[in-house]
């Protein structure tokens, strides 16, 4: 799944005061100016969060009296935030230095319901642009998030993967320009350089920032390709499982399918013989029981397609799943077919070997 950022170029430490600091907007920019002077460093940035992380989702309104949001969307925010992660902007500008407001400022105005106080423009990705005006141009649009605050649109990304909730659409999020300080909590220097100057640069970061302040605590530093990994791994997980199911199962079906077919050649010996001594070849006999097997999986097959079609249509009706992609249903009858072929080739073999004598000998 794409990120949208520049993801082999990133390097994220998180890091934590211990105490209130009342000059932590200087030392934040004291920060900052000090990992730009790191040799490689391209951007810089305090961000809130990072795609495949946690973060914060908002309902989006495109009336300020809906009583439904038209959707949701993933929220961004930090100063530098679009350089840094190296999105592409592909229509309308980037912020500019006036529209920014700090958190604190933005928080206090939604506390005391006052306008001036929050941004009233915002940056929006293509696809959330596509979903709220479909056939319309976004740039100069106005949605509204939380207590009815209008954002104006002034920009659109190709992609801004949002952070997590990625089932309500991983593509759809925006950008607000608000700035913040290392202790408004959650937030994370982002640093962007070559991919192969980013250990050293992850290294001489944090380095740097311990030397500025000692008494901070670094929560976490790694690579992106790091920060990602992480994110997934209880996915990969699930789906390592789900695939050690699914082989279990086809391996007991083909278990099965061959102790049924050696059963029905221990049944039927005398029919096998009594062909074979008519003129039946050790091909007719092989043929036979790969056509039965044929037909009977095919059944199997047939009732198995319908309850997947049926139950994919109960998921997405109360889970909101996507669609089976209905190509799923004839690759796995190819898969089940060719199963069962391999499963019953051998009794098949041992059938269409045995000589008339034997096979009749107790008629």
């Amino acid at each position: 799944m794409p990120s949208g950022i520049a993801e082999h170029e990133l390097v994220q430490i998180q890091m934590a005061y211990i105490g209130t600091r009342p000059d932590s907007g200087a030392r934040t920019q004291a920060d900052l100016a000090a990992l730009r002077q790191i040799p490689g460093v391209t951007q810089v940035a305090l961000v809130d969060k990072l795609p495949f992380g946690s973060g914060n989702n908002s309902n989006i309104k495109l009336k300020p009296d809906q009583p439904q949001p038209s959707m949701n969307a993933g929220l961004y925010f930090g100063e530098n935030l679009l350089p840094t992660f190296g999105v592409k902007l592909i229509a309308g500008r980037s912020f500019a230095p006036e529209e920014f407001v700090t958190l604190d400022q933005a928080l206090q105005g939604i506390n005391d319901n006052s306008p001036n106080d929050l941004p009233h423009v915002a940056i929006v990705t293509q696809a959330m642009a596509q979903r709220l005006w479909p056939v319309q141009n976004a740039l100069g649009k106005t949605f509204y998030i939380g207590k009815d605050i209008p954002l104006r649109v002034v920009g659109v990304l190709a992609r801004l993967t949002r952070p997590n909730t990625l089932q309500a659409g991983p593509a759809f999020s925006f950008v607000v320009p608000i700035s913040e300080n290392l202790s408004d909590g959650g937030g994370s220097y982002v640093v962007r350089s070559k991919p192969q100057d980013r250990a050293r640069v992850l290294r001489d970061a944090v380095a740097k920032l311990k030397a500025i302040d000692p008494n901070r605590v670094v929560l976490a530093h790694r690579t992106y390709d790091e920060a990602r990994a992480a994110f997934f791994q209880a996915d990969q997980s699930m789906a390592g499982t789900l695939v050690g199911v699914c082989v279990v199962l086809l391996v007991v079906t083909a278990l099965g399918i061959g102790g049924l077919a050696s059963f029905w050649v221990a049944q039927r010996r005398k029919q096998i013989g009594i062909r074979r001594a008519i003129g039946a070849t050790r091909g007719d006999i092989l043929r036979y029981f790969q056509t039965e097997n044929f037909l009977i999986v095919s059944f199997g097959i047939a009732i198995g397609m319908l309850l997947a079609f049926v139950l994919n249509a109960v998921l997405m009706k109360f889970y909101e799943l996507p669609h089976l992609p209905l190509y799923y249903l004839p690759i796995g009858a190819l898969a089940l077919w060719g199963l069962g072929q391999l499963a019953v080739l051998g009794p098949a073999l041992r059938a269409a070997a045995v000589p008339p004598v034997v096979a009749t000998r107790s008629v």
